[in-house]
C-alpha cells in the first residue's frame, strides 16, 4: 500500500494565511530587505518568489539590489546601515555570493534579531543554548509538516542524513528539543542502510540526488526529503520517490513537500523578527463598558 502524501503546498499556504491574518491587524507592518548580488539567474528567481510573498501578505518590500562586483567593505556597509535602520525589520542576504566576498562575514553583521535566515553564529548559538530567536527556515519548515500531519517526536527514533548548518545540524537540535531520540549522520557514515533502517522518522538532507531507496527504510516510516535536484526528466530529491512510497507511511513527495515550507517560514521569521524587536502585533482591543 503506497504512504500517504505530505502536502507541503497546504500547509505553506495555511502558514501564510496565518501570518496575514496578523500582519492585517498589526498598526506598523514589518519590512524584509532581501539583498540579491549580481544577476545569478537561480538566485534571481527566488528572491523575486520572497519579494512577491511579502507583497502578497502585507509585509513591506525593502529589496536592494548590488552589482556583482561590490567590494566586501561596501556590501558590510550597506548590510551595517539595513541592521541600524529601524524601518527594517528583517535582513536576508541571498546566497551563493560571488567568490570574492566572504558570506560569513557578512552573515555576522546582521543582528541577530533581523537573521531571519537563521545563519549566524548568534543565531546558531541561541538554538544550541534553546534561547527564542530566529532560526533556519527549512528545518523550521521540516518541523511544521511533521507537526501538521502529528507525527509523534517525543521518545520517537528520527534519523537525519545530512549535517549542513543550513538543514542538517539545525534541524538535529530541533528535534532534541522535542523530545526525539536523534542519530544525526551524513553520506560518509558506515552501514548507513542499517542506521537509516532503525529509524520511525527519516529526514533526507543529504543533497545526493537517490541517495536513498527502499533499503533504507523501515516499513511504515515517516520519510521527509529534503533534497532537491533539477534533471533533464524533472525535479527530484534525495530519496527514489517510486520505490520508498511503496514502503513508508509518511512522505514529502519532491517538489510539492519541503519546498513550499522554506518561504512560508521565512514569513513567519519576518513576522518573528517584529516581535522580536518590539513590534505590536495587533491593535489593541476597543474599550467595552
Amino acid at each position: 500500500m503506497s504512504a500517504e502524501l505530505i502536502d507541503g503546498k497546504k500547509v505553506a499556504a495555511r502558514v501564510r494565511d496565518e501570518v496575514a491574518r496578523t500582519i492585517a491587524r498589526m498598526p506598523v507592518k514589518p519590512g524584509l530587505a532581501t539583498i540579491l548580488v549580481g544577476e545569478n539567474p537561480a538566485s534571481a528567481i527566488y528572491v523575486a518568489s520572497k519579494r512577491r510573498t511579502c507583497t502578497e501578505l502585507g509585509i513591506r518590500d525593502l529589496h536592494r539590489h548590488v552589482p556583482a562586483d561590490i567590494s566586501q567593505a561596501e556590501l558590510a556597509s550597506l548590510i551595517i546601515g539595513l541592521g541600524e535602520d529601524p524601518d527594517v525589520t528583517a535582513v536576508l542576504l541571498q546566497l551563493p555570493l560571488p567568490k570574492h566576498l566572504d558570506p560569513q562575514q557578512l552573515i555576522e553583521l546582521i543582528p541577530a534579531d533581523k537573521d531571519v535566515d537563521g545563519l549566524s553564529i548568534l543565531s546558531g548559538g541561541r538554538l544550541a543554548k534553546h534561547v527564542p530567536g530566529l532560526y533556519p527556515c527549512t528545518p523550521l519548515g521540516v518541523m511544521e509538516l511533521l507537526d501538521s500531519y502529528y507525527v509523534q517526536l517525543a521518545g520517537t527514533d528520527v534519523v537525519v542524513v545530512g549535517r549542513s548548518n543550513l538543514v542538517g545540524w539545525p534541524l538535529a537540535q530541533m528535534l532534541l528539543q522535542r523530545d526525539a531520540t536523534v542519530t544525526s549522520c551524513h553520506k560518509g557514515t558506515r552501514n548507513l542502510v542499517r542506521v537509516c533502517r532503525h529509524a520511525d522518522v527519516l529526514i533526507v538532507a543529504a543533497g545526493e540526488q537517490g541517495l536513498v531507496d527502499a533499503s533504507f527504510v523501515r516499513p511504515g516510516a515517516t520519510v521527509i526529503d529534503v533534497g532537491i535536484h533539477r534533471t533533464a526528466h524533472g525535479i527530484t530529491g534525495d530519496v527514489v520517490f517510486d520505490e520508498v512510497v511503496e514502503v513508508a507511511d509518511l512522505i514529502t513527495p519532491v517538489p510539492g513537500g519541503v519546498g513550499p515550507m522554506t518561504i512560508a517560514m521565512l514569513m513567519r521569521n519576518t513576522l518573528r523578527a517584529a516581535e522580536l524587536q518590539g513590534y505590536e502585533l495587533a491593535n489593541p482591543a476597543p474599550a467595552t463598558g
